[in-house]
C-alpha cells in the first residue's frame, strides 16, 4: 500500500511497452533492442541462414533476432544525425562504434556511449557477433536526448562511459531487501555521474536530467523522491509485476509519474529491473525528420542540403559498416588520435 505521504494521482498515464518506447521533453525517443542472435561466423555475423528476412529493413524478429539495416553484421550503417544527442546504453553484447570525426570504438556489457551530434555527424553501430560456437545475446537502450536552440549546431563530441567507473548506488528497504540504482545521468544518494558531453542539456544547470537502471531484488521497496519541474517516466521492463503509488503494473509498461511528489515502489516476487528518464522540459518547437531534429522546417531542409554538400565530414572508413576484428577488446579511439580502455 503506499504510505500516507504518496497519493493516489501519483500516476499520470500507462503505456504497454514495445521496442520504442515513448518519452516527454526533453527525451525525443528511446529504443529498446533485445536480440537472441545466434553464433557468428567468419564475417561476425549469424552464422544462419538470411533467406526470408527483408535485407536493410530487417525489423520483424524471426527467430528472436534481427538485422536492422545491416547486411552482413546485424546493426545500422552509416547514417547522419544533428540537432540532439544519442546515449546508448549497451546491457549484454558489444557495438563496434565509427564516425565521420575519425573517432572508433567497441563497447558493451554495461557501458554507456553519449554523443552529441550537434551541428552534424555520420556513424555507425554495428553488433559483431564475437562467439564463434554459442549464442549472442545483445540488449541495449538507445536514447534520444534533444539538444536547445543554442546547441543545436555546436561541434560533435564523442564520449564514453565504462560501466566499471559508473556509479552504482545500493540501498535497503527495512527488511533488507535491495535496489540498485545505476546513474548514467542526475545523481542519487550522494553519488554523481560521469561528466556527460559539455553542450548537453544534462550539463545545464537545472535542467535536472536523470537516466537511471534500476534493479530490485524480489518484495524490494522504494521510494522515489521528489523532482519538482521536470517530466518522468519509469519503464518497467523485467520482473512480473511492480507496485507504483498502490498500482500493480505489469511487466513491459512505461508509467508516466507526477514527479513534484515522492512515489513508493514494491516489487513483485521476483527481481525486477526499469528504467527512469527524467527532466526539466526545453520548452522548444521539435520539428524532426528522420535523422534531424531542429526548430523549424527550414532548419530541417538546410539539415537535408548541407548533408548533401559535406556528409558531415566524410567518411573516412572503407565501409558503410565496418567491424573490428574478433579478438579486439573493448576500447574507444577518440577524434584527436587518444586512445582509451577499460
Amino acid at each position: 500500500m503506499p504510505s500516507s505521504d504518496t497519493p493516489l494521482n501519483a500516476i499520470i498515464a500507462t503505456v504497454p511497452l514495445g521496442s520504442q518506447w515513448p518519452t516527454l521533453d526533453p527525451f525525443l525517443f528511446c529504443a529498446h533492442h533485445d536480440d537472441a542472435y545466434p553464433a557468428g561466423n567468419a564475417q561476425l555475423g549469424p552464422a544462419a541462414s538470411l533467406a526470408g528476412r527483408t535485407m536493410g529493413q530487417d525489423f520483424e524478429g524471426r527467430d528472436g533476432w534481427r538485422m536492422y539495416h545491416g547486411d552482413a553484421v546485424p546493426g545500422f550503417p552509416q547514417h547522419p544525425h544533428r540537432g540532439f544527442e544519442t546515449v546508448t546504453i549497451v546491457r549484454t553484447g558489444r557495438i563496434d562504434h565509427s564516425d565521420s570525426l575519425g573517432a572508433t570504438a567497441r563497447f558493451g556489457g554495461g557501458d554507456v556511449q553519449w554523443l552529441t551530434a550537434g551541428k552534424g555527424i555520420s556513424h555507425c553501430e554495428m553488433f559483431p557477433l564475437l562467439d564463434s560456437v554459442g549464442p549472442n545475446p545483445a540488449e541495449l537502450f538507445q536514447i534520444w536526448l534533444n539538444l536547445p536552440r543554442r546547441n543545436k549546431m555546436v561541434e560533435p563530441h564523442f564520449t564514453m562511459f565504462w560501466h566499471e567507473k559508473i556509479p552504482v548506488v545500493r540501498v535497503e528497504d527495512p527488511a533488507g531487501r535491495s535496489t540498485e540504482i545505476t546513474v548514467i545521468a542526475g545523481g542519487f544518494g550522494g553519488a554523481f555521474p560521469l561528466p556527460c558531453p559539455p553542450d548537453s542539456w544534462a550539463a545545464q544547470a537545472g535542467s535536472d536530467v536523470a537516466i537511471w537502471t534500476v534493479r530490485m531484488e524480489a518484495g524490494a521497496r522504494f521510494t522515489l523522491g521528489a523532482a519538482p519541474g521536470t517530466t518522468r517516466i519509469l519503464y518497467f521492463f523485467a520482473g512480473m509485476t511492480l507496485t507504483v503509488a498502490g498500482r500493480a503494473v505489469p511487466v513491459r509498461t512505461g508509467v508516466q509519474l507526477r514527479a513534484d511528489i515522492a512515489v513508493d515502489l514494491e516489487n513483485g516476487g521476483a527481481p525486477g529491473e526499469w528504467m527512469l528518464l527524467q527532466g526539466r522540459p526545453i520548452g522548444e518547437p521539435v520539428v524532426q525528420h528522420g535523422p534531424f531534429v531542429m526548430n523549424t522546417q527550414t532548419e530541417i531542409h538546410e539539415a537535408f542540403a548541407d548533408y548533401r554538400r559535406t556528409k558531415f565530414g566524410g567518411w573516412p572508413w572503407p565501409s558503410d559498416e565496418p567491424v573490428h576484428p574478433r579478438e579486439q577488446g573493448r576500447f574507444a579511439r577518440h577524434p584527436d588520435g587518444r586512445s582509451e580502455a577499460p
